[in-house]
Order: structure tokens, then C-alpha cells, then sequence
């Protein structure tokens, strides 16, 4: 018999994935078959030829389960398909058939199936199928993940946990992620104590992590959507801080921190070019991860050349330097397929800071 999860979220950047990607790790240590699914997917890409939700596509490059990729997001939520639902078009029965239909196979060939939510709890109420229903309909017992802290945790979980009551969901377990160090056993102790009288259990998972929460060069190119040029082996480093070089030269390279990842707009030649020699100095390297160059003047000759000539990671784009600094600085990090190091990482940590086991134990 294939015993069931649904990891559920308080909310977007709880660290859901993180969970999922940890527990399909440690999962597959105990059990010799472990599946997933994205019941419902709000977030698309092309796989082999289907449309499926990109954290399916995700754990089935990380685990090598590309084979039941068709079971592994049954429904995606593409755009316009909200107005479909809506105005008659999709029948009302159809995402409970094909989320009904995927399960049973994934159960059929799974000792072990992580049912992934998307989001709060009331995401997909619009075709019927919050993510509480989604979980009862499965009959999978719930886990829900927030971030850290100790207020806002008990408010986030508390706005979710009625409707999860409501649907007659079975949430047995509350993962904190994203804690403090120093406010770790402090924290873990008050929510242990807040959440006793819901029968809830309360897990410890990962601290927060500047690697796991900053993103790599290769994502903020995906994310600007402009190629990465200079030296593309260095597309997996992490970026912990971004600056912009609007300062005079000697400020910004006094400024320099860990692996910064510099926004200098296309005009500054004496910053470019300052940037790009002291890149060959490996004390320089490693505070100087790559550039992001906005504007609509070109570089000029001498300067592209020298930049190419440094081999300076960087990625060249047409737009204002406050459009890109804002699009860099509002956006959040997430996991994917190439970012091996994160993955690797998030594997050796979980290893340490959960005990599947006890968390297996609470499954039933």
C-alpha cells in the first residue's frame, strides 16, 4: 500500500519546495519507490512535449522520473484557463477526474507519493479545488510549511487551518523553515507550545541559508531573459548581494562585497573597464561575481573589447538601470534543475536537520 503526503504552504516563499525536494531525498533512502505530484500547477512549461507545471518539471529532472511525467501534473492552470473554468467551458468535473486518474497511477507503481500543493490553501478555489480539497479528495494527511519567526507563523498557519478543517483535511504537522539561528530552539519552543491544543505537530526544518535563498548567475538570465556571456562556467555561482555602480569608481570597488553581482549601466566605461581588470586579481574574484549592463547607449569599442578579453561574466540588456535594479532586487530566488549546487546542498542539509522517520511516524 502506497502511503501519502500533501505538503501544503502558509503562503509563497515558505520554502515548499525545499521541503519537497528534502523529502523525495530522504524518502527514497527508506522506500524503493517514491513518487510526486503537482496536483494542480499555476506555474507552466513545455516537458517533452507537454504542458506541465514547472515543479513537476523540476523534481522529475532532479530524481530522474521523467518516465511519469504525464501522471505528475495533471492540471495547469494556463492563462486564460481561470475564464474558462469559469464561463462553462472546462467541466467542472474534469480536474477532480484527472487529479483522481494521476494519483491512482502514481499510487499503483509508489511506495511513498509527495502530493505537492501550489501556495495558500484557497489556491484553486477558482476551478473548485482549493488546495485543502485537494487533499482530502487524495486522502492524503497534510503537512503544511511556513518561514520562520514565531507572530507571523501562528497568523499565517491560523488564516490557512480553517479551511483545511472546513474540507475535512487531516493536518498533522507544521515544518518551519527559514529559521534564525540564534532564535532556532526559542522559536520551535513557542510554536510547539501555540499549536499543542490543534494536535498539531511542530518540525524544525532548515535555517536560513544566504546560498539557498540567493540566486545563481544563470537564473538571473533566465529572469532577465538575455544571455549570459563572458565566462558561462561560472553561471551556477550564487549572487549574496547586488549593487549599483552609480557611485564614482573608487566607491563601488570599495564597496564591494561577497560575490557581488555589479549593475553598471552601459555609459560608465572607466567603472566597465575598471571592473573587468581587477577580475583577473583572485582576491577581486571573488567579490566580484559578474555584471548586469542596462542601457540603450553601446559599450563602446575599446571597452567591449576589454570586457570580452577579462572574461567577466556579464549579461547585456536594453533596458533602464531602474527597471533592471528593480526587477534584480524585488525578485525571489527559486530552485531549479541546474542549480546543482543549491541541490546538492538542500540534500546534505536535510540529511542533518530532518528526521524522516518521525515525520514518516506521523504519516500513520
Amino acid at each position: 500500500m502506497c502511503k501519502k503526503v500533501f505538503i501544503a504552504a502558509t503562503g509563497q516563499n515558505s520554502g515548499k519546495t525545499t521541503i519537497s525536494v528534502s523529502l523525495m531525498h530522504l524518502a527514497r533512502k527508506k522506500y524503493g519507490r517514491v513518487g510526486f505530484i503537482k496536483a494542480i500547477g499555476p506555474k507552466c512549461q513545455v516537458f517533452d512535449g507537454i504542458t506541465i507545471d514547472k515543479d513537476a518539471g523540476l523534481m522529475a529532472r532532479i530524481f530522474g522520473l521523467e518516465a511519469d511525467i504525464a501522471h505528475m501534473s495533471p492540471v495547469v492552470l494556463g492563462r486564460g484557463a481561470t475564464k474558462q473554468f469559469i464561463d462553462g467551458e472546462i467541466p467542472a468535473l474534469w480536474p477532480v477526474e484527472r487529479i483522481r486518474t494521476a494519483v491512482t497511477a502514481l499510487e499503483e507503481k509508489s511506495d511513498f507519493l509527495i502530493i505537492e500543493g501550489a501556495g495558500h490553501g484557497g489556491v484553486g478555489s477558482v476551478i473548485g479545488l482549493n488546495n485543502a480539497r485537494v487533499a482530502k479528495l487524495v486522502d492524503a494527511p497534510v503537512i503544511m510549511v511556513s518561514g520562520g519567526g514565531i507572530g507571523n507563523v501562528i497568523d499565517s498557519v491560523q488564516l490557512n487551518l480553517p479551511l483545511y478543517r472546513l474540507e475535512g483535511a487531516d493536518v498533522r504537522a507544521l515544518v518551519v523553515n527559514k529559521l534564525l539561528p540564534e532564535k532556532r530552539i526559542t522559536s520551535l519552543s513557542y510554536l510547539q507550545r501555540a499549536f499543542a491544543p490543534h494536535g498539531i505537530n511542530v518540525v524544525g526544518a532548515f535555517d536560513y541559508s544566504p546560498v539557498l535563498a540567493d540566486p545563481t548567475l544563470n537564473h538571473l538570465s533566465r529572469l532577465l531573459e538575455h544571455p549570459l556571456k563572458g565566462d558561462r562556467s561560472q553561471g551556477t555561482r550564487i549572487i549574496h548581494h547586488i549593487q549599483l555602480g552609480a557611485a564614482s569608481s573608487q566607491k563601488v570597488i570599495d564597496g564591494l562585497e561577497e560575490s557581488t553581482l555589479l549593475v553598471v549601466t552601459s555609459s560608465r566605461d572607466e567603472l566597465l573597464v575598471t571592473l573587468s581588470s581587477l577580475y583577473h586579481i583572485p582576491a577581486y574574484r571573488e567579490k566580484i561575481a559578474g555584471l548586469v549592463i542596462p542601457g540603450h547607449a553601446p559599450v563602446s569599442a575599446i571597452t567591449q573589447k576589454i570586457l570580452d578579453d577579462s572574461d567577466i561574466p556579464y549579461i547585456r540588456i536594453h533596458e533602464t538601470t531602474a527597471d533592471v535594479f528593480s526587477a534584480l532586487t524585488y525578485h525571489v530566488s527559486k530552485i531549479s534543475a541546474e542549480d546543482q549546487e543549491k541541490i546538492d546542498l538542500i540534500k546534505a542539509q536535510a540529511e542533518e536537520v530532518l528526521d524522516f522517520d518521525a515525520i514518516d511516524a506521523l504519516l500513520g
